[in-house]
C-alpha cells in the first residue's frame, strides 16, 4: 500500500482537492519524515515543525481552495527570508539572524496557499554549485550518502528526492537549480528573466538569478512553477516594466500533454573551453545520446550545433561571479566567519575596479544577443545536465580559490552561460550510472519558451521512464 510520499506532487495536489488528505495530516507526515531521514541526509537548516502545522490549520479555515498551491508541503531556500524564522544564508556569520520580514518568493509560496515546513540547506550565501561549508553538516545525495547534492538549491534537492516533500523552489544564478536536480535524479527548470514575478532576476548584478521549482516529474515543475508566476491565479501580477516573452502560463498543460514535435539542436561546446580543460566524461555522454535517441525516434529533427569559441566568456563571468560577493554584509572582525572560499571572493569582488566591472556587463550583453542568434534556428537546444558524474563530499578545494571555481567550471560547465543568456532550461533524468546514481540532460529554450521544454521534457520523461525509482532510504 503506497504512502502520502509516494504520490507525486501533482497526485497530492488532486487528493487534496478531493479531500481525501487534508493540509494537516500532509504537513505531519512530512515533518514525520524529516525527523527520521534528515540527520542522514542534511537537506534542511531549519524546521518549523510548530509553526508549519498552526500554518496548515490557517490554511484548511482561511485559503481559498482555488490557489494553485493549496496545502501543499515545500520549504523555503535558506537564502530567502521569511518573517520569524532564522535566515542564516548557509553562514556562521548570520548564526543568529531572525528577519523580521518575507521576501517576494516566500510571500508568493503563502500567497498560493503553500504550507512551508522550514528553511532547506544552500551553501554559504549560495555561491558555489555544492551545498558544503562551515556553517553546518553537508547536503548529500540520497542516492549515494557519500555523494554530494549539488548547489546551490542542495538541500532542497535532497530533501525532494528523499520524500522528505513533494517539491520545492529553489534559485538559479549559474545553474543552482539544475545542478542539484541533476546530481539528484530529479527535475528542475530554470525559468526565463522576468517569468517569476517573486524572483525574476531583473534586479540581481547581470540578471542572473531567478526562482524556479526542482520537482520529482515534469508535471509536478510546471504545477510550482505555475504557482510561483501566479500565486492568486492567473494573469501574473508583474513588479517591474519588463517580463518574459510570450505567455506567462499555465505550464501545467503542457507538461501533462506532451505533445509536439520540434527542431532540437544538440550543443558540446561550452563558453568555457578555451580557458579551461573541460571533458564529458562517459557516463554524461551515454545520457545525452539515449536523450537524442529517444527524441529523435519520436520524429523531432535533431542536429549537431557547430563550435562557437566565446574567449571573452571565462573573465567576463568570473568579475560578476566575484563582483556578486563584494555586497555580503560582513565586515571587519566577522569576515573571519565566512568560509575560506567566501573569504576569497568578497576579497576579490571587492577589488573589481568599476570599469572592469562595466566591461564585464558590457560584454555579457551583447553575448546573449549572441547565444540567441545562435540557437534561434531551433525550438530547444539539448546538452549534459553535467559534464561529470555527482562529485563526492569533500571533492572541491575548500581553501584555493581558483582551483575551487576550475572544478566547478568542469563539472557543470552548461549551465552559467543559460543565467547570462536569460533563457529558460529544464533538466530531466533519464538513465543512471553503474551503481544507481541518476544522470540527466539539460534542454534550453527560446526567450519565454518553457511551455515546449515542458511538453519536450514530459515526452521525454514518458520515454526513458523504468517505473518507479527511490532511494534505498525512501
Amino acid at each position: 500500500m503506497s504512502e502520502l510520499h509516494d504520490h507525486t506532487a501533482l497526485e497530492l495536489h488532486q487528493l487534496l482537492q478531493r479531500g481525501g488528505v487534508s493540509p494537516v495530516e500532509l504537513a505531519s507526515h512530512y515533518l514525520e519524515r524529516i525527523e527520521r531521514l534528515n540527520p542522514e541526509v542534511g537537506a534542511f537548516e531549519t524546521v518549523t515543525r510548530e509553526a508549519a502545522l498552526e500554518r496548515a490549520r490557517l490554511v484548511e479555515r482561511e485559503v481559498p481552495h482555488s490557489r494553485p498551491l493549496w496545502g501543499m508541503p515545500l520549504a523555503d531556500k535558506d537564502l530567502q527570508r521569511r518573517a520569524g524564522v532564522p535566515a542564516r544564508f548557509g553562514s556562521r556569520a548570520f548564526a543568529d539572524f531572525v528577519p523580521e520580514e518575507s521576501d517576494e518568493l516566500v510571500q508568493a509560496v503563502d500567497a498560493a496557499g503553500a504550507v512551508s515546513l522550514g528553511k532547506t540547506a544552500t551553501p554559504e550565501f549560495g555561491l558555489p554549485s555544492y551545498t558544503e561549508g562551515l556553517a553546518s553538516p553537508p547536503a548529500r545525495n540520497p542516492w549515494d550518502l557519500a555523494l554530494g547534492a549539488g548547489g546551490s538549491s542542495g538541500g532542497a534537492a535532497a530533501a525532494v528526492a528523499s520524500g522528505m516533500l513533494p517539491f520545492a523552489p529553489g534559485s538559479d544564478g549559474g545553474g543552482s537549480i539544475r545542478i542539484p536536480a541533476a546530481v539528484c535524479g530529479l527535475v528542475g527548470v530554470k525559468p526565463s528573466r522576468g517569468r517569476v514575478p517573486g524572483g525574476s532576476g531583473l534586479a540581481s548584478l547581470a540578471g542572473l538569478g531567478v526562482a524556479g521549482p526542482i520537482a520529482r516529474t515534469v508535471a509536478d515543475a510546471a504545477l510550482l512553477l505555475d504557482g510561483l508566476i501566479a500565486p492568486e491565479g492567473y494573469p501574473a501580477a508583474h513588479r517591474f516594466a519588463v517580463r518574459a516573452p510570450g505567455d506567462d502560463g499555465p505550464f501545467l498543460g503542457a507538461a501533462v500533454r506532451g505533445e509536439g514535435r520540434f527542431q532540437l539542436g544538440v550543443l558540446l561546446d561550452s563558453p568555457w573551453d578555451e580557458a579551461y580543460e573541460i571533458a564529458i566524461d562517459e557516463p554524461s555522454r551515454t545520457a545525452l545520446e539515449l536523450a537524442v535517441g529517444v527524441l529523435a525516434g519520436r520524429g523531432h529533427g535533431v542536429e549537431e550545433l557547430s563550435p562557437a569559441p566565446e574567449p571573452g566568456y571565462p573573465e567576463a563571468f568570473r568579475t560578476i561571479w566575484q563582483a556578486g560577493a563584494a555586497t555580503i554584509p560582513v565586515d571587519g572582525e566577522r569576515e573571519a566567519l565566512l568560509d575560506p572560499l567566501t573569504q576569497w571572493l568578497l576579497r576579490r569582488g571587492r577589488a573589481v575596479p568599476a570599469r572592469q566591472l562595466a566591461e564585464a556587463l558590457a560584454w555579457l550583453a551583447g553575448f546573449e544577443q549572441r547565444v540567441i542568434r545562435r540557437f534561434a534556428a531551433y525550438d530547444a537546444v539539448l546538452t549534459p545536465a553535467l559534464a561529470l558524474t555527482p562529485r563526492p563530499v569533500g571533492w572541491y578545494d575548500a581553501e584555493d580559490g581558483e582551483r575551487n571555481f576550475a572544478q566547478q567550471v568542469q563539472f557543470t560547465p552548461f549551465t552559467s552561460f543559460v543565467n547570462v543568456s536569460g533563457l529558460p532550461a529544464i533538466t530531466v533524468p533519464v538513465t543512471e550510472t553503474e551503481s544507481g546514481v541518476p544522470l540527466g540532460v539539460q534542454l534550453i529554450g527560446r526567450p519565454g519558451g518553457e511551455a515546449v521544454l515542458f511538453a519536450i521534457g514530459a515526452q521525454l520523461e514518458r520515454r526513458v521512464r523504468r517505473g518507479t525509482r527511490h532511494p534505498a532510504l525512501w
